[in-house]
């Protein structure tokens, strides 16, 4: 069945960054990107705006504006792409989204975003000793209280806001204090990543190179979160967010996810949805990645100054690797009593093997497996009220 739906994560800067998170599976990409000046053309983004509009088949159309930092490309761009936005509409809403690290927000950023509807999602992991233990500037220094200031802009303007966690090694053990934190600072909707991932040293001792399971080959990185340690960390934000009384009043990803599941619906994270592919990378110069996680050389689909978005969605290559994250499952996982709300989760994860040896089993399968026991019985209840 032809794709006519898709979400698109644009990069106008590509890795370019103005911090320099130890964990950030996206800076090493400056080596598929070295010109020095990462920054879209204007010409190309607004042929993006046209295709993007044009490609898919729905009357809202999300933009997705990732990085690197998206608020290196200046305020004056963002002005013109909602521009650009209006002109292509064609009667179509448009929604626009950005993923930012919350250092270079401003009264004026938060002015405009607050008057074209953005929804800003900020990078936060936690109380100073979580955060700051990872996530520092170019010159080594902590970040957060400048991240604070940042949500202070957004929420003076009366900006939509939520919070982007990952859960790295220095978040084990501290789940409750990460989401009462995360509270405390006003957030109200808060999805919690896990970075695992494994490396290849460089020989002249700069950042380590991330590796996909395809190539058989690296290290687990020092910063990746234990298995079982992320899915404690899960099981402690589920119990404070219910002992908490905050059911209904504060929305966590993964539990929204699992209650989907439970109620036989589709996930609205792709980590645990049965297939992939639908959520494609435009870098700054047009080359386009089959997904964020996933963006090497075999994984790209096309440029943007050479095709459209829609054919390459619906490319051979596009629709083969959406299906092979079920289609590689191991059998362990198709037996699996919680295959049905994990999937296997996220191919980016899928290192390791099962006990008889075959590969393709995700790393976290234990922290999944201790999360979805954990908080079954409250899923069975949850699915019983919401059928009646």
């Amino acid at each position: 069945m032809p794709v006519s739906s898709f979400n698109l994560l644009l990069k106008p800067v590509g890795p370019s960054c103005n911090l320099d998170c130890a964990y950030c599976y996206y800076l090493g990409k400056e080596a598929l990107f070295p010109h020095p000046n990462r920054r879209i053309d204007e010409t190309l983004a607004r042929r993006i705006v046209k295709d993007y509009i044009q490609s898919v088949d729905t009357e809202e159309v999300y933009f997705y504006w990732h990085g690197g930092e998206p608020l290196l490309m200046g305020l004056p761009f963002y002005e013109k792409v909602v521009a650009w936005q209006a002109e292509f509409s064609n009667g179509k809403i448009i929604r626009n989204n950005l993923q930012t690290n919350g250092t270079l927000l401003t009264d004026q950023w938060g002015d405009f975003m607050a008057r074209h509807a953005f929804l800003v999602g900020v990078s936060v992991d936690g109380p100073s000793f979580v955060h700051d233990r990872y996530r520092k500037d170019r010159g080594g220094s902590p970040t957060l209280s400048r991240v604070l200031q940042g949500i202070a802009c957004l929420q003076r303007a009366g900006v939509e806001w939520n919070t982007i966690t990952t859960v790295n090694k220095a978040s084990e053990g501290h789940g409750r204090e990460v989401y009462r934190f995360l509270k405390s600072m006003g957030s109200h909707y808060m999805q919690f990543i896990p970075v695992l991932e494994y490396i290849v040293p460089e020989k002249d001792g700069g950042r380590p190179r991330l590796v996909p399971p395809s190539k058989g080959i690296g290290t687990l990185a020092p910063w990746s979160v234990d298995a079982v340690a992320f899915g404690q960390f899960m099981c402690d934000i589920f119990d404070t967010w219910k002992d908490d009384g905050d059911i209904g009043s504060f929305f966590v990803d993964a539990i929204d996810a699992a209650l989907a599941a439970w109620c036989h619906h589709p996930p609205a994270s792709c980590i645990h949805a049965r297939t992939c592919g639908v959520n494609p990378v435009v870098e700054y110069n047009g080359d386009v990645f089959i997904c964020d996680h996933f963006v090497y050389p075999e994984f790209q689909i096309g440029n943007i100054l050479q095709g459209n978005l829609r054919d390459m969605m619906n490319s051979l290559q596009s629709f083969s690797f959406g299906q092979n994250k079920t289609a590689s499952l191991p059998s362990a996982c198709r037996k699996c009593p919680y295959l049905f709300a994990c999937n296997g989760g996220c191919p980016k994860h899928r290192f390791s093997k099962t006990a008889d040896g075959e590969p393709g089993l995700n790393v976290l399968c234990d922290g999944y497996r201790l999360f979805f026991r954990h908080i079954e019985p409250d899923m069975e209840q949850m699915k019983s009220v919401l059928l009646r």
